[in-house]
């Protein structure tokens, strides 16, 4: 019996130390620690889903970015480079003729051809009930030459298309992967061109990726794990952040800003934003928002420097616009900007009829944006001093985005817009008529002819006066009320050498380890 005992503690004493050994050896190792070399990102919001077209959201482009590939990018510099192309040349007003890099490969192997371009551009471009549709309708056909060579034809003169073509909806999409799977199938597996590579998808809990070892600009090594973190709560996000559990965190509430600067091993990135927080009023017929001036008084009773002071604690900047500086053709003299008279609202109300006031909805998403409920409580006072009740609506960001896709939307509600292309056409397209049909219903005669003439104009400087007169008009019918270009603040983790972009993209072969 005791030799037995002996023989049992000399095996266990055999793999403790065999454990030990291999533990020390691969600390030692080139791969480095394992734990060190994953980052963990907390967001605020999950993602839509993995259909790059049928979406327009700026924190699940962020996190699509790592996977697809888009054929231009934009540099550090903030100009338009070519990425998965080679080469290209516009051939004429219509038509951009280019090159594909060779080599480049898929996640699953298959190599990129044009064929998958032809897939993805044309699948955005004529189908109608995809998000993206819009921004890509302009595109007639992808003709191609042969595996790395096509041409691009658009219906008219496109001075917008090396800026569609730098972000969302030109993702290359596998076309023959599709084919073969179904598309159902590739919600469910999607993969890219990325440097990294779809892990795992838990809805409202995580996305996890790892490097692609073929891509095509070499492996991205700096990381082994990526993974989102779905953390709406701000008090939780910001927790995780402080005992490092997360290395990176999004939207730090004003009341966590300096303790996230003063905390050992945290601080405090900041940067302005692409992104405008407005409020989208109804333009039906039967609402009360239906009448301009009824809109003009909200947006007169609104105070915006107050919102951007008070409940962002300079977290924002008022504004008239949403074509921000950096964007072709924004409008400077309706930047840091804003109305604001109580007594003129009144007079508006009075002069529509509404002299005692109405009811009306607010729809609002809560946690989506910095301090969106706090400034949508403090817009629903400053209403009620006009006598305009506000019933507040506050959704869960997946709700929210059924109720818009829906069409189910009461008389207002906030959202925040940003603008990975830059351009101001893309902004001013969000008053295109045929967008509104049900949800807004709005329209104006004027802006659609300056829509359309501005949509083929090739000359930037005329092109620049279109966009911007449209703003001017904007600023006065407000189908929209701009409140506030929002400013990013981000938490980082001292190991990890991150500052947040413009258009807060989360493009992880930028984020270093220290």
């Amino acid at each position: 019996m005791g030799k037995r005992k002996s023989l049992i503690f000399v095996a266990i004493f055999a793999i403790v130390v065999s454990t030990f050994l291999v533990a020390c050896g691969n600390s030692n190792s080139s791969s480095g620690d394992k734990k060190d070399k994953s980052l963990v990102i907390a967001i605020g919001s999950d993602i839509i889903s993995f259909d790059i077209h049928n979406h327009n959201n700026t924190s699940t482009e962020s996190v699509h970015q790592n996977m697809f590939d888009y054929l231009f990018k934009r540099d550090e510099n903030n100009e338009i480079k070519p990425d998965l192309v080679e080469t290209y040349k516009i051939v004429k007003d219509t038509t951009l003729e280019a090159k594909l890099k060779e080599g480049v490969k898929f996640h699953n192997g298959d190599p990129l051809t044009s064929e998958d371009v032809k897939y993805t551009l044309e699948r955005v471009a004529k189908d109608e009930t995809l998000k993206e549709y819009p921004n890509y309708k302009q595109i007639k056909e992808v003709q191609i030459i042969d595996d790395l060579n096509f041409k691009i034809i658009t219906y008219k003169a496109e001075p917008s298309l090396l800026h569609r073509l730098s972000r969302l909806g030109s993702g290359i999409l596998p076309s023959k992967y599709i084919k073969e799977k179904g598309f159902d199938y590739f919600l469910e597996h999607p993969i890219g061109t990325g440097p990294y590579k779809f892990k795992e998808w838990v809805r409202d809990e995580k996305v996890v990726f790892e490097p692609f070892k073929d891509y095509f600009k070499g492996k991205v090594d700096t990381w082994d794990k990526v993974t989102f973190r779905v953390i709406p709560e701000n008090s939780t996000r910001v927790s995780e952040l402080l005992t490092g559990g997360v290395d990176i965190a999004t939207n730090i509430p004003p009341s966590d800003w300096k303790r996230v600067e003063d905390n050992d091993g945290t601080s405090l990135k900041q940067e302005i934003s692409n992104r405008t927080i407005m409020l989208i009023l109804r333009a039906t017929k039967g609402y009360p928002t239906s009448d301009v001036r009824v809109r003009q008084a909200i947006d007169y009773a609104i105070d915006d420097k107050s919102l951007a002071e008070n409940a962002l604690k300079g977290g924002g900047i008022p504004t008239l616009t949403k074509v921000g500086p950096g964007n072709f053709g924004a409008n400077p003299d309706l930047y840091d900007q804003y109305h604001f008279d109580i007594d003129k609202a009144k007079a508006l109300l009075k002069e529509a009829g509404y002299e005692k006031g109405f009811e009306m909805t607010l729809h609002s998403p809560k946690g989506r944006y910095l301090q969106d409920a706090e400034v949508t409580e403090m817009i629903a006072g400053m209403l009620s001093k006009v006598n305009i009740k506000v019933k507040i609506d506050f959704m869960e960001w997946s709700n929210f985005v059924e109720m818009r896709t829906a069409k189910k939307n009461k008389d207002a509600y906030l959202l925040g817009l940003g603008n990975s292309m830059f351009d101001g056409a893309y902004a001013v397209d969000w008053y295109r008529a045929e967008r509104n049909i049900g949800e807004t219903d709005y329209k104006n005669n004027k802006i659609e002819k300056l829509l359309e003439e501005s949509a083929s104009n090739m000359d930037a400087e005329s092109r620049t006066k279109q966009l911007q007169e449209i703003e001017s008009i904007v600023a006065e019918d407000v189908p929209h009320i701009h409140l506030y270009q929002e400013k990013i603040y981000t938490g980082v983790n001292d190991r990890v050498d991150y500052t947040p972009t413009q258009d807060e993209m989360l493009y992880v072969p930028t984020i270093k380890r220290k």
